[in-house]
């Protein structure tokens, strides 16, 4: 068969010479590559498996493909018609990125001229094989399988035929072939400049055909889907399910804007046809029973031709200024990314040149921000996110303040409320009253006697209840190192980022950058630990005069409220103040009496008091400025 055998009334019918004029733009585009980055205008056949998809794209196309009633498409498959002066037919695999190198190498040199589809059966199998497809093996691919057909004669259009969607697994096709197929329709579905044929079979319900909810989910608004019902010749004459089709035929269950068309394919079991036989028996039986009932408009496939012909090309005319500007914006980007690499750096001097040359601009920027002077365009407006993030001064200062906050507010295990019960306030922490722990510190002191007299206690404790109290420190200062670090981390990786080539700042992040922050986290968090240790493991001891005034002030106010409970009990009153009268005849001796046994008569609980003052005390001080001098 040669190639002049191809040319078919249904090729022209879906190019006008305007939309000709446009697709020529478009396909220009193509030929360099550009579908690899912007979404092009095309037209997608999809649907669920065996609804008749390829036949709806041989009925469009004008082109006929092998069919068997048993095989359904297992590959994406694109049909690009060009016009150019040479006539020829190509096939060749497009292997998807997943592919490693060696399999795109391999696939990517599948390519075969024909001079007819006499050979196109057994370069489909080749194919198949060639993609590792097989029928106890590997189902579906995601590669797509590209035939172009060129001649003077021939229309710009692409036209992709797509894997049918599988409603549940088989032997033949496992779970994972079933997301396979989903993921690559939805992956074409998605393209916004693509026009949507959701393919319907009249055999089934079309309320359990996935293909409409999917398509809902690519395009909500329908803008851009054409439903497309197919075989419904087999739908019984006067049936529920044949009403049911033709309120969807008219757009009056499932809506979409481009609303539905209705096509008639011959039955593969009947053997060869034609595809002049095909439209003979499509247009009688669109002209009889209900469906002659039907607008010429919505039914057969000729009409079809002409609705793409003009959705496609008012789908082109909508979509040509943002095109423009897509490739607009990515071409600038691919010169701001050229102007980055610089000068081409083919001898070893030159790459030691880039390499310094960023490097002064990486430790320039570096300073500034560790200066706090924020005048570079890399800072960028302090209001964003990012610029927030690169001036690393303010963030590493923000972080030093949360810090002391958070050890003024979370640092001490137990927090002390005369009204309170002992209980949990937090993850790290517990609420009591002081009359609640001065009981579990006498128990401590009870538990610990030593050489001490009576009503005095041993220092030690003052460690043990401090470390007690200062438990928290520990994990606020590792979480304190962490976050700075991890600031300092994610603002080096934007400095690298900005003076160098994408390729260049991966490296050097990666090789260079990330081993010295991880080695510096293990120097920081040894640090902190060494920190740590005078007031984990080592007795108490400071020199700041602070802790002596502080503790001074903890009992004075203590006496202070002693005498105050105990005036109040002699003079019967419940608070003090200048307002009470002062009494001629005062007994002194009572008053005295009344003052001297207020002090407190129970060894332990003295003992305990002093030394929660005196921890009280050294923890304030620690807290304040951390002036513990280890022995």
């Amino acid at each position: 068969m040669t190639l002049t055998s191809f040319k078919l009334d249904a090729l022209d019918a879906l190019c006008t010479q305007e939309q000709l004029d446009l697709l020529d733009s478009v396909d220009t585009l193509r030929s360099q590559g550009i579908s690899h980055y912007v979404s092009l205008p095309q037209i997608i056949v999809c649907g669920d498996q065996s609804s008749g998809k390829s036949s709806v794209l041989e009925a469009i196309s004008g082109v006929s493909f092998p069919v068997k009633s048993n095989l359904c498409t297992r590959f994406p498959t694109e049909l690009v018609l060009r016009k150019n002066s040479q006539v020829g037919v190509r096939v060749s695999i497009v292997p998807h990125h997943s592919r490693n190198e060696a399999e795109k190498q391999s696939l990517g040199s599948f390519c075969e001229h024909l001079d007819g589809f006499d050979g196109l059966a057994t370069l489909i199998e080749n194919a198949k094989a060639a993609m590792g497809i097989s029928t106890y093996g590997k189902a579906f691919s995601n590669d797509l399988l590209r035939i172009e057909i060129s001649g003077p004669d021939r229309p710009h259009l692409t036209i992709v035929d797509l894997p049918g969607l599988i409603h549940s697994e088989t032997r033949q096709q496992s779970a994972a072939d079933v997301h396979l197929v989903q993921s690559v329709v939805q992956s074409y579905m998605s393209q916004p400049r693509s026009i949507i044929l959701a393919v319907v079979s009249a055999k089934n319900d079309f309320a359990n055909q996935i293909v409409l909810s999917l398509a809902r989910d690519a395009d909500p608004s329908g803008d851009r889907t054409l439903g497309v019902i197919t075989k419904p010749d087999i739908l019984i004459a006067g049936s529920e399910s044949e009403t049911s089709f033709i309120s969807l035929a008219r757009n009056q269950d499932v809506e979409f804007r481009l609303g539905w068309h209705v096509l008639k394919n011959m039955d593969s079991e009947r053997g060869h046809w034609s595809l002049s036989e095909r439209d003979a028996q499509e247009w009688k039986f669109f002209s009889e029973g209900i469906w002659g009932d039907m607008p010429r408009s919505l039914v057969g496939v000729n009409t079809l031709r002409t609705r793409l012909s003009k959705l496609l090309l008012g789908q082109i005319a909508a979509e040509l200024p943002s095109l423009i500007e897509e490739i607009n914006t990515m071409s600038d980007a691919c010169r701001a990314q050229l102007s980055k690499l610089g000068q081409p750096r083919a001898t070893l001097n030159a790459q030691r040149s880039y390499l310094f040359h960023i490097s002064q601009l990486f430790q320039s920027l570096v300073k500034a921000a560790v200066d706090g002077t924020y005048n570079e365009p890399f800072f960028e407006p302090a209001q964003t996110e990012i610029g927030y993030k690169r001036r690393i001064r303010a963030v590493i200062q923000n972080l030093n303040v949360a810090f002391a906050a958070n050890l003024a507010r979370y640092g001490h295990y137990r927090q002390l409320d005369p009204a309170e019960e002992s209980k949990a306030i937090g993850e790290h922490q517990i609420q009591m009253s002081r009359d609640e722990y001065l009981g579990e510190i006498g128990t401590l002191l009870e538990r610990t006697r030593g050489r001490e007299l009576p009503g005095t206690f041993d220092p030690m404790i003052t460690r043990d209840l401090f470390q007690d109290q200062s438990r928290p420190w520990e994990r606020i200062s590792r979480n304190h190192v962490i976050a700075a670090w991890a600031a300092a981390k994610d603002f080096l990786q934007q400095v690298v980022i900005h003076v160098a080539d994408e390729t260049t700042a991966t490296a050097l992040f990666e090789k260079v950058i990330v081993p010295a922050l991880a080695q510096l986290r293990k120097l920081l968090e040894q640090g902190t630990a060494d920190l740590l240790v005078p007031h984990q493991q080592r007795h108490p001891i400071t020199y700041n005069h602070y802790f002596t005034e502080t503790l001074q002030n903890a009992r004075n106010s203590r006496q202070k409220e002693q005498l105050r409970e105990a005036l109040k009990r002699h003079f019967r009153v419940d608070h003090l103040s200048s307002a009470h009268t002062v009494y001629d005849s005062i007994d002194l001796r009572a008053l005295f009496d009344s003052l001297v046994w207020s002090t407190v008569p129970d060894m332990t609980q003295f003992a305990s008091e002093e030394a929660l003052d005196c921890m009280l005390a050294y923890y304030k001080v620690n807290e304040a400025n951390h002036g513990l001098v280890p022995r």
